[in-house]
C-alpha cells in the first residue's frame, strides 16, 4: 500500500526498495517508510472539491514526457464515465520545439483541453498559444480551448467539469508566481484552484 500514484512511482519506489534491502535494510521498515511517503508539493497534488464532485490536480509536468506520465496515470485513475480536462501552458524564453508537442499530448489522453499562460516571461503570451495550437491533431474532435489568462483558464475548467470528472492544471506545480516580462506576479495553481471552487 503506498500513497503516491501512477506506473512512473511505482517503479520508482522499488527501486528504493531494492537497494534499501540490499543495503540490508529491514524489509517491512522500508516497505512501512515507503507506504508513508507523499508526494512533493506540486506533483499529482490533489484538491478535491464535495460540493461539486469534481477532482483538481495540480501537476509541475512541463514537459512533454513528464505531461504524457500524469495524463497516462489519470487515464488508468479516472473512473467510467468521467471526464479529464487539461489546463496547460508553456514557458516564455524556454525550448519553442516542445510547444506543439505538449498541446498534442493533451489533446490526444484528455476529453477537453484549456491552453493558457504560464511564465511567458518576455515573450509575447499570444506567440506562445499559437505555436501550441500548431499541435492540435488535425480533425480533432475534442474541445479545445485558448484562454490567455491562466485564472480564467482554470474558472473555465471548473466550470466544465461535472461529478466524477477530473481538472487537470499542469506546468507550474509548486511555484508561486507567474513570471510576465521580468516580474514575478503571485499566483499559486492550487490557491486559485481552491478560490474557483469556492466560487
Amino acid at each position: 500500500y503506498g500513497r503516491l500514484v501512477g506506473a512512473f512511482n511505482a517503479y520508482n519506489l522499488l527501486a528504493v526498495y531494492a537497494v534499501a534491502v540490499l543495503l540490508g535494510q529491514d524489509r517491512m521498515e522500508v516497505l512501512t517508510a515507503l507506504s508513508n511517503l507523499t508526494a512533493a508539493e506540486g506533483r499529482m497534488e490533489y484538491v478535491f472539491d464535495e460540493k461539486s464532485g469534481v477532482t483538481a490536480i495540480v501537476d509541475y509536468a512541463h514537459t512533454p514526457d513528464a505531461l504524457e506520465k500524469v495524463l497516462e496515470t489519470l487515464v488508468e485513475l479516472r473512473k467510467p464515465g468521467s471526464r479529464i480536462i487539461t489546463v496547460v501552458g508553456c514557458g516564455g524564453d524556454r525550448d519553442r520545439t516542445k510547444r506543439p508537442k505538449m498541446a498534442h499530448i493533451a489533446a490526444t489522453l484528455s476529453n477537453e483541453v484549456i491552453l493558457t499562460s504560464d511564465n511567458p516571461r518576455s515573450e509575447d503570451p499570444m506567440e506562445i498559444l499559437r505555436e501550441m495550437e500548431k499541435g492540435i491533431p488535425a480533425g480533432s474532435t475534442k474541445t479545445v480551448l485558448t484562454q490567455v489568462d491562466r485564472r480564467m483558464a482554470i474558472r473555465t475548467a471548473i466550470r466544465l467539469a461535472k461529478a466524477g470528472d477530473i481538472v487537470l492544471v499542469a506546468g507550474k506545480g509548486h511555484e508561486k508566481y507567474q513570471e510576465i516580462k521580468g516580474v514575478k506576479h503571485p499566483f499559486d495553481d492550487k490557491e486559485i484552484l481552491k478560490e474557483e471552487f469556492r466560487g
